[in-house]
């Protein structure tokens, strides 16, 4: 899927969408090893940007957007439109990233 066609938006510009797919969504769950907590112990101490769980957190929403798009077009959508993310912690150490949009079809404006 073309990541231009991946918008938080409601529309996307220069394109009207004329179907539909319906809502689609990449759920991850993820927990924290021992090494990490320890590593970002460590730098919790030292103070600033906790690296070990900034790279968590990010591999994690990488991992549910993708898991999204792939949804989207098994459905057959060629974009993804309000597309937001989400998070809980479902247990201690252990957190659920949720990515979802409307999967639709679009064709570009004038064609």
């Amino acid at each position: 899927m073309d990541a231009r066609l991946i918008t938080t938006a409601l529309e996307l510009p220069g394109y009207e969408i004329t179907e539909n797919i319906g809502v689609v969504r990449g759920i991850v769950v993820r927990s924290r090893s021992v090494v990490g907590n320890f590593l970002g112990g460590l730098q919790t101490i030292l103070g600033g940007n906790i690296t070990v769980y900034t790279n968590m957190c990010e591999q994690a929403r990488r991992d549910a957007f993708r898991i999204m798009c792939n949804q989207a077009e098994g459905n057959g959508a060629d974009a993804i439109v309000a597309v937001r993310y989400d998070a809980t912690e479902v247990m201690r150490g252990v957190t659920e990233v949720l990515c979802y949009g409307t999967a639709v079809r679009v064709r570009r404006k004038g064609a």
